[in-house]
């Protein structure tokens, strides 16, 4: 899925690819967020995790490429009766605003290695004085795995990708390699091999 428009042919389907319920690891995070901040959901797809930030009172904007994604992000919101900010664009390529997050939610996003560090590097641009980042993401312990995930294995994220590319930069709340047990629409089911980690800039 190396584009928008294979990400459009996806999304264009009944249903939701991926769910209609947040991400679990953004789920557990809910003790640290408090209404009126300022979110941001990279690679938010139909709006799953966009959504239910913005149910805890959040100021959400959800970032995506593929513009029917964004299209079902925003007709759930209307449905779950929230206001959620849309932006087709990629995340390699977006113009990221400098400090206008509190938190950026970056689940699943799996692009190649310059367009990963392009991305990273906006988001750490993006990102205000206290803000947190949230990420899951597979790792290359998921080969094999039927639970979702890219096949090509330079997409995945390991440890040592996410310390290299945001820990100069971030402090580590916290940041494990493990495995899940995954219940996430159709294209998620299982068992999975993830990194998942809170990071937050000093200030």
């Amino acid at each position: 899925m190396s584009d928008a428009a294979a990400w459009d042919a996806r999304y264009a389907g009944e249903g939701f690819q991926f769910g209609e319920a947040p991400n679990r690891y953004l789920e557990s995070l809910a003790p640290w967020l408090r209404p009126g901040m300022r979110a941001l959901a990279v690679g938010d797809g139909e709006g799953r995790n966009g959504v239910w930030l913005a149910a805890q009172g959040l100021r959400v904007t959800s970032l995506d490429w593929s513009a029917v994604g964004l299209a079902k992000a925003r007709a759930l919101a209307a449905r779950r009766g929230v206001t959620l900010e849309t932006v087709v664009a990629d995340a390699a390529r977006w113009d990221w605003p400098a400090a206008a997050y509190d938190l950026i939610a970056w689940i699943f996003v799996h692009l190649p290695p310059a367009d990963r560090h392009a991305a990273a590097q906006g988001a750490l641009r993006a990102l205000a004085p206290g803000g947190m980042l949230a990420l899951e993401c597979f790792t290359p312990a998921q080969e094999g795995r039927r639970s979702g995930g890219p096949k090509d294995v330079s997409l995945l994220w390991s440890r040592t990708i996410v310390e290299a590319e945001f820990c100069g930069a971030l402090e580590i709340v916290e940041l494990l390699e493990g495995t899940v047990l995954l219940d996430e629409g159709p294209r998620h089911q299982g068992h999975a091999e993830v990194v998942r980690a809170l990071l937050r800039r000093p200030g």
